[in-house]
């Protein structure tokens, strides 16, 4: 391997050896301050280390990896959103008892995973990178062994990663049979010539696969549960960083094969999408915990994000990068509320626990307010210009039916944020012990704080991101 393909990788090998480091450390000196703030370290390491190998992109290594200037800004997101989970773990776990500090090897390993993703142009790095996410997600979820929940969350989780394993692996023999390659770059010949039986019968194992990952409906049966009883630092990670990196991989794999294309799978995503958000907003309204909630949320938020796919064109990359970004900035900011609140006597996860929040942390609940008017999609936030161009992107290619789906959507899930927003703005009858019990974690508070401004700072000038997304990810 040249050393210019070495270089390239700089942000790969940084993970690498930081988990590497974490590791040795732990086996000779467990401080859980020093490895939290090793993993922060060389998390930011790897996000600032491809500045200086910009120049160097787009190069392709081997046939697996392709690393251009849509896979480096992916991975700033994914090591930025990871060092926010740090921050958020960090003062999440001083509150309880117990040995934490494999939960940051682990963290980086997972984050590793979902690096590998984005730059995948091979079905063998494809299958690398989810592997190393779910397995390291296997124990991350039930990290909390003497919660039952917890141990169920990651059986459950277990279980149905080994199954949609099985569908992808099943799909890429068929399409390897039916190509006679794995790389990404070949499927545009069989997608042109309209595909035979087997191409699209392993291009639906594959997407069956994938949407496990996203928890886009049929495939979201895992979600609640595991969102719910995860250690909830880990179901930011897997709101976040989990779904968003298989969602890049998503839209490079599918812009590579020109699936736009074709009209039998076009259906299949319409249905897909129209489903997740109409399941995930109907089931959303029945919960009164607010980890559930978010969950059911976040399958209808897949939904909105699969109307940009299916537009394809000019408008699709920036649309979908710009509604992750809103979405992970939301998302790690209504999970870290959830974080700082909870204690050590358990997690602040039932709507209960929010009731007249404003009159004793006015700041938190404030910040909350914020974040839940975000995935509502209501104006000067960053999620109501992320909906903005998602709808720009489905008005462009006359998707009106998904689009009308959507907007329907978006009216119903503003009543079930609502309810947390009213429960906290009650007035006081009555106290919380667990959270008033439970000081703010500093790290945190400040991470918290600077959510909140990208939050609002992408609402009211989006201009700048806009810019960027436009030299970097289009380039894709």
């Amino acid at each position: 391997m040249r050393v210019s393909d070495i270089l390239a990788l700089m942000p790969y090998l940084i993970v690498t050896g930081t988990s590497v480091a974490v590791m040795l450390t732990i086996a000779f000196h467990r401080n859980h301050r020093l490895i939290a703030l090793l993993s922060i370290v060389g998390l930011a390491l790897a996000f600032i280390s491809h500045s200086a190998l910009s120049s160097e992109s787009p190069r392709q290594i081997t046939s697996l990896f392709i690393l251009d200037r849509y896979a480096y800004f992916y991975l700033e997101l994914i090591f930025a959103a990871a060092i926010a989970v740090c921050l958020f773990s960090f003062g999440y776990f001083e509150k309880r008892d117990g040995i934490h500090e494999e939960f940051y090897l682990l963290l980086l390993l997972a984050t590793l995973g979902a690096a590998v993703l984005v730059a995948s142009s091979h079905f063998a790095s494809l299958f690398l990178g989810i592997e190393t996410l779910s397995v390291s997600l296997y124990a991350l979820l039930a990290f909390h062994r003497d919660r039952q929940r917890g141990i169920e969350a990651g059986i459950k989780y277990l279980v149905l990663a080994a199954v949609s394993s099985a569908f992808l692996l099943f799909g890429m023999a068929l399409l390897y049979a039916d190509l006679g390659t794995m790389e990404f770059s070949r499927l545009s010949e069989a997608a042109a010539a309209g595909g035979g039986v087997m191409f699209l019968t392993g291009t639906v194992l594959i997407v069956a696969g994938l949407g496990f990952k996203l928890a886009v409906v049929p495939f979201h049966m895992w979600t609640p549960d595991v969102y719910e009883g995860a250690p909830a630092p880990v179901t930011a990670f897997v709101a976040t960083i989990s779904k968003g990196a298989v969602f890049a991989l998503l839209l490079r794999y599918f812009a590579r094969a020109d699936m736009q294309m074709n009209a039998s799978l076009i259906q299949v995503f319409t249905i897909i999408a129209v489903a997740s958000m109409f399941t995930g907003n109907l089931l959303a309204l029945l919960q009164n915990n607010v980890k559930r909630i978010l969950a059911y949320s976040s399958i209808a938020h897949l939904g909105y994000l699969l109307v940009a796919f299916l537009a394809g064109g000019d408008l699709a990359v920036p649309a979908v990068t710009f509604y992750l970004i809103a979405y992970f900035v939301t998302t790690l900011g209504a999970f870290g509320v959830i974080i700082l609140l909870s204690g050590s006597a358990g997690e602040a996860d039932s709507i209960d626990h929010y009731r007249s929040l404003a009159w004793r942390r006015p700041w938190v609940a404030g910040v909350f307010t914020v974040m839940l008017l975000s995935l509502a999609g209501i104006p000067l936030t960053a999620g109501f210009l992320g909906k903005f161009y998602v709808l720009a992107a489905g008005i462009r290619a006359a998707l009106w039916f998904p689009i009308i789906m959507l907007v329907l959507n978006s009216a119903i899930g503003l009543f079930y944020y609502l309810r947390i927003i009213i429960a906290m703005y009650q007035h006081p009858e009555g106290e919380s012990p667990e959270m008033q019990s439970s000081p703010l974690a500093t790290g945190g508070s400040i991470m918290l704080a600077v959510l909140m401004i990208l939050l609002v700072w992408l609402g009211v000038y989006p201009a700048l991101m806009i810019e960027m997304i436009q030299k970097i990810v289009i380039a894709h």
